[in-house]
């Protein structure tokens, strides 16, 4: 009888440690889930805030490009976005693309005013500033001139493309030499892209920018079109909230503040 009751206490016990063990695990496990999930979720609010920046930006820019080929705003984001393009898309068939042009845009057919240096201006605004190393061969051509100037022969280094000027020259004397050499070079440039539809629209609301205009329409206004927080619950304790992004008036970034 004794033998049975130790047993069973021993039972007990193996169960209570099994069940406290399970409780630590557990525990652990929530906070790993309580420290990484929220951290996570800030970062997902920070990539759409960001993003839906970038749009905004996007936008504001296409309206001002809008402005210089056709004279003033237009609220209507998509119809700016797909003038600029079209503009840009003419510049690059036809660099002469300048000056009153007519274009034919969804059956309907009106004039452009396109600036010099709107293609420069659209690939730096819409394009990420970026550089590369290139490696340059070159070579070096070591001739002999006779110099009026000097009343002799005197040794000159050129690049071997401009050769065929100097062995033209009368005052060619001859080729000494031709050494080959590579340098590194840094080249600044940029990774262009086109504004799309898809930027008119907010990332997280899915709803279009509000697009106005100001001062008798000489200014221009887009706003996040958020109205209240939206919220979305992840993993049923946590969840994903987005706040209004923003605005940008006259070229003022209220993110910027």
């Amino acid at each position: 009888m004794t033998e049975h009751k130790v047993s069973d206490l021993s039972e007990k016990r193996k169960r209570y440690s099994d069940y406290l063990e399970l409780s630590i695990v557990i525990a652990f496990l929530f906070m790993i889930i309580s420290i990484y999930v929220p951290r996570a979720i800030w970062d997902e609010e920070e990539f759409f805030e960001d993003k839906s920046h970038f749009y905004m930006e996007n936008m504001y820019d296409v309206q001002n490009f809008y402005k210089s080929v056709m004279g003033d705003y237009n609220p209507d984001g998509l119809w700016a976005v797909t003038v600029v393009n079209s503009v840009r898309d003419s510049l690059t068939g036809d660099s002469t693309y300048l000056g009153e042009q007519s274009i034919t845009l969804n059956n309907k057919t009106f004039n452009v005013n396109v600036p010099k240096g709107y293609g420069i201006e659209f690939d730096t605004t819409f394009g990420f500033p970026k550089t590369r190393r290139d490696t340059i061969s070159d070579t070096t051509a070591t001739i002999v001139m006779f110099s009026e100037e000097l009343s002799r022969n005197d040794t000159t280094y050129i690049q071997k493309k401009r050769l065929e000027k100097f062995l033209s020259d009368t005052n060619f004397v001859a080729l000494l030499d031709q050494v080959s050499s590579q340098r590194v070079e840094l080249v600044n440039y940029y990774d262009s892209y086109m504004p799309d539809s898809s930027m008119y629209f907010c990332p997280v609301s899915e709803k279009p920018y509000l697009i106005s205009l100001k001062d008798e329409g000489n200014t221009v206004r887009v706003d996040s079109p958020i109205e209240e927080t939206i919220v979305r619950r992840r993993y049923t304790v946590f969840a994903f909230k987005a706040n209004n992004h923003g605005f940008i008036n006259d070229g003022s970034k209220s993110w910027d503040r």
